[in-house]
């Protein structure tokens, strides 16, 4: 696919790290980056300057296409956050969507999870920009909640499994938010 929009996006390629854009047409400079394979220590340099070259040519709302992102290192979840400190000062924000089980772990586990918007599909990233990037009150998720083994504070931003990063218990939340062991 053409990323004509963005200027020598196409000029450098990573084996390891794929990377695809598509213009969100329903929001202002938004572009969504569908990411296929892994990020490392030794591929994050490349993806930063990738997403750099996204802010320059004026797109400061991104949506990261996580489905085929099968690893993500600490290093990688330190890329994200510059990204956010890059678009943030330009009233932009990023989304992280359909993120899979195994790098949600890492994110939870590192303590990231509650810094970035976590959506499910398209749609609901789409409607986080319309509403000016603030989470509606409507909805469970962000979910404060105690851990049922060691009584940590912890909180979950989606539905699912993650581990307690006190006493690593495995544990499981619902879409309605009740927390159980996983």
């Amino acid at each position: 696919m053409a990323n004509e929009f963005v200027p020598g996006f196409n000029d450098e390629k990573d084996d390891s790290l794929k990377m695809q854009l598509d213009k969100v047409q329903e929001v202002d400079n938004c572009v969504m980056v569908i990411l296929n394979g892994y990020i490392d220590t030794y591929n994050s340099v490349y993806f930063q300057k990738q997403v750099g070259k996204i802010v320059s040519a004026g797109f400061v709302n991104i949506i990261f296409n996580c489905s085929c992102l099968n690893y993500v290192s600490s290093t990688g979840i330190g890329s994200f956050t510059a990204f956010l400190k890059l678009v943030k000062p330009k009233g932009g924000d990023i989304v992280l969507l359909n993120i899979q089980p195994k790098v949600y772990e890492v994110f939870q586990l590192l303590g990231f999870s509650q810094f970035f918007n976590i959506k499910e599909s398209l749609g609901d990233a789409v409607d986080f920009f319309k509403k000016g990037g603030t989470p509606t009150e409507s909805t469970v998720f962000p979910k404060v909640f105690n851990c049922p083994v060691c009584s940590r504070k912890l909180k979950a931003a989606k539905s699912g499994r993650f581990r307690c990063s006190d006493c690593k218990s495995i544990l499981a939340i619902d879409q309605q938010g009740h927390v159980f062991l996983g």
